[in-house]
């Protein structure tokens, strides 16, 4: 296991790699903790998780697509990691890897024998298959290596509707679909190591899941407290724990100590929101994290964060987030659906 600190997540690639999965993976991994408060405050947050590219030395190469990488070490520079993905091997379907990645497959026993979690994306699952670690298991790679993994590899139990196999995490070992399922175990291993909440922020801000209904239930609220003004800034920061009060605006105006119209014209010009919206919107940001993160009624939430008119509440929210807050939750939930 690695160390005490941040969890340290290992991409291991080689020259059949793409490029899309290696630094897809490392910009989301990597921006885990920190992206989403850049995004909504302003302010960067702290990474939450140490991410390095390793490969068979440290000299850079070039992968699939003619495009350099340069590794951050080699695998024999490293024994200890909370998790190591295999990404992709562009490579023939209808040739297994024998006698190839030799050092790569040895090093990968050994870190699955010190209880590191071994990952795969797509074709990465033949370096698991040809270090035996599949052996008995099920597993998730591309479709079009169906008929090779039935030949060469017999003893793994192929899943090609897979696109997240988890089936065998217990026993340290974890494979990914297609190309693009990447992004599945990206969301899996942050979920994993650093908690659900901050997957789903992760996901919010990279557009990861279903993006059929637009941008707007990605997008988070700009808590930003500008600082030009004292005055609406105390409101700004009073609201954000007081929000679901009867009558804000009112609250606000008073602790301002400012005449409504002129508290309104201050506060519009210091956030671009009128007070109301402000509110809505700090309110139905509210309701996306409850409804992301526990199981309570989509009308006991409504009442959580301010509003006892459920219909209200359900229209505001769609109008805000593009899509009712059953379908939030449903887009949230398959996020982390097992395939």
């Amino acid at each position: 296991m690695a160390k005490a600190g941040k969890p340290r997540i290992a991409l291991l690639a080689t020259h059949e790699t793409t490029a899309s999965v290696l630094f897809g993976l490392y910009d989301v991994l990597a921006s885990a903790g920190l992206v989403y408060e850049l995004m909504t405050t302003g302010q960067p947050g702290e990474a939450r998780l140490e991410v390095t590219i390793l490969a068979d030395t440290k000299e850079p190469f070039r992968c699939s697509g003619n495009v350099l990488i340069e590794p951050h070490a080699a695998i024999d520079e490293v024994s200890a990691a909370d998790a190591v993905v295999v990404c992709d091997l562009y490579t023939p379907i209808d040739t297994p890897p024998r006698g190839r990645y030799l050092r790569e497959i040895k090093w990968l026993q050994q870190m699955h024998r010190h209880g590191t979690l071994i990952c795969s994306v797509c074709i990465g699952s033949l370096l698991l298959a040809e270090a035996g670690l599949l052996d008995g298991e099920s597993c998730a790679s591309h479709w079009a290596y169906a008929d090779l993994f039935r030949r060469h590899y017999p003893k793994v139990r192929l899943r090609p509707d897979s696109i997240l196999n988890l089936e065998s995490e217990a026993k340290g070992l974890i494979t990914a679909g297609g190309v693009t399922s990447w992004q599945d175990m990206a969301l899996h291993l942050i979920d994993c190591y650093c908690g659900r909440e901050e997957a789903v922020r992760t996901a919010k801000v990279h557009l990861l899941g279903s993006r059929s209904d637009g941008q707007l239930p990605f997008a988070a609220m700009n808590r930003h407290v500008q600082k030009d003004d004292a005055v609406i800034a105390s409101c700004q920061t009073w609201i954000a724990a007081n929000y679901q009060v009867v009558n804000p605006v009112a609250a606000m105006v008073e602790r301002s100590g400012l005449q409504p119209r002129t508290f309104s014209r201050r506060f519009r010009a210091a956030t671009g929101y009128l007070p109301m919206h402000y509110v809505h919107a700090l309110r139905i940001e509210e309701a996306k994290q409850a409804i992301e993160t526990d199981d309570s009624g989509i009308d006991e939430i409504g009442v959580q964060v301010g509003y006892e008119d459920a219909t209200f509440f359900r229209r505001l929210f769609k109008r805000q987030v593009g899509i009712t807050p059953a379908a939030y939750r449903r887009k949230v939930a398959s996020v982390y659906a097992t395939r």
